[in-house]
């Protein structure tokens, strides 16, 4: 009888139960260097180096909320957004208070024209224009490292 609710528990409640991942929006914002195509970066709340990103914001479409994120977060003033995500790699989220979520990061394209070093979250966060190559390297999240490597060789 124990294996029958086992199997019961894996194969139906289970699966009923667990949630979908949060999800949570990404500026992947890049304009041209002197050594081709950069890439912005900025830190976590942890200091670990991350693409500007959030939440879903009301009223915003997911793009928009990206380009938001990329003010917000690494000042990118303006900037010219794809619509359409460039792809989505999973993680987890964690939160300050030690807790755990995983999430799902959609990641836009957002070709920075004009960047700002008075930006709403300056004095919390560092920001830096790195080449794509380099920013791979930084990154400690393995399918953010996949993208921006995708990213390079497009």
């Amino acid at each position: 009888m124990n294996s029958m609710i086992q199997s019961l528990w894996t194969g139906a409640l289970r699966p009923l139960l667990k949630r979908p991942p949060a999800l949570q929006v990404a500026a992947l914002c890049h304009r041209d260097g002197d050594e081709g195509v950069e890439v912005l970066l900025v830190t976590s709340s942890s200091g670990r180096w991350i693409l500007p990103k959030g939440w879903p914001i009301d009223g915003l479409s997911a793009a928009e909320a990206a380009k938001q994120e990329a003010w917000e977060e690494g000042g990118v003033k303006k900037g010219k957004t794809a619509d359409t995500a460039l792809g989505s790699f999973l993680t987890e989220k964690r939160f300050d208070n030690g807790s755990v979520i995983p999430c799902e990061i959609r990641v836009y394209s957002v070709t920075a024209k004009s960047v700002v070093d008075d930006f709403p979250e300056a004095h919390k966060r560092d920001r830096k224009w790195v080449p794509v190559a380099e920013a791979a390297n930084l990154v400690d999240e393995p399918g953010l490292r996949d993208m921006l490597e995708n990213f390079a060789a497009a």
